[in-house]
């Protein structure tokens, strides 16, 4: 009796455990397909004396990958998204799928934002349809990804141009976000053609323009100066530590990040 006892206890612990297995994976979604397509379509060039990944979107353009990633993310559902973690990599990866599909639908372009009109800019027009609703990319930045208090996510969402942060060669995942932005961070300011520049003879210090147009999201950092000092060499930490002027900024290069 008591060996039946234990079978049935057994039985429906396990059935159980696959029903909650499986709900988790109906739930979440799956961006390994983007990875792929980051791993074959991403690489590396110089574009105007700034090295970046750059983007094969001619190859991409007629690679089904991509379709069936964005056809997947229709119907993605957001209710298995519970952490902090899970939700800001899902976004982010969205974020990127959508600039990187807006391009392809419109390519060639010399850049995105040429995909806009006077009326209403490239970031304000529909990019594709999410869980069961069409978004802009003005939407998942400022509405949804912003609103989530990280501002690490400005070097992660890529805008598809050379000055942007570069498109990572892999898709984040709630697992290992806190090391890929952090890596982000890092060799972003690290790119003096488009991060950080230090010039010695004029005692200056430029930055990339998105510090100064989302400079508000760091004051939960310290602000942008003490942010900066926090993901870069010590030797730049100091000379950060010893300027004590106003920041300034790098031109924005707008151009298509195409290979």
């Amino acid at each position: 009796m008591l060996k039946n006892k234990v079978r049935v206890f057994i039985h429906s612990a396990l059935v159980l455990f696959l029903f909650s297995f499986h709900v988790s994976l109906a739930a979440a979604f799956d961006f390994s397909g983007w990875d792929a397509l980051l791993k074959t379509h991403v690489g590396t060039a110089t574009r105007d004396g700034v090295v970046l990944n750059t983007v094969a979107y001619k190859s991409l353009k007629a690679d089904p990958g991509l379709k069936k990633v964005t056809e997947g993310l229709k119907t993605a559902s957001l209710d298995g998204l519970k952490t902090k973690e899970e939700k800001l990599s899902f976004w982010i990866n969205t974020y990127n799928i959508l600039a990187v599909k807006v391009v392809v639908d419109n390519y060639p372009v010399k850049s995105i934002k040429d995909v806009g009109s006077l009326f209403k800019s490239v970031w304000k027009r529909p990019a594709g349809v999410v869980a069961g609703k069409e978004r802009s990319l003005d939407e998942v930045e400022h509405e949804i990804l912003r609103k989530m208090g990280e501002p690490r996510i400005h070097v992660a969402i890529v805008c598809a141009s050379v000055s942007c942060p570069d498109l990572r060669k892999e898709a984040y995942t709630p697992e290992r976000l806190n090391e890929q932005l952090d890596d982000q961070v890092k060799k972003f300011l690290e790119n003096t053609g488009k991060g950080m520049k230090i010039n010695g003879k004029k005692k200056r210090i430029y930055v990339s323009s998105i510090f100064k147009w989302f400079e508000g999201d760091f004051e939960s950092q310290g602000g942008v100066t003490k942010f900066i000092s926090q993901h870069v060499s010590p030797s730049r930490q100091k000379s950060l530590k010893d300027f004590g002027g106003k920041l300034k900024y790098l031109d924005y290069n707008w151009d298509l990040n195409d290979l």
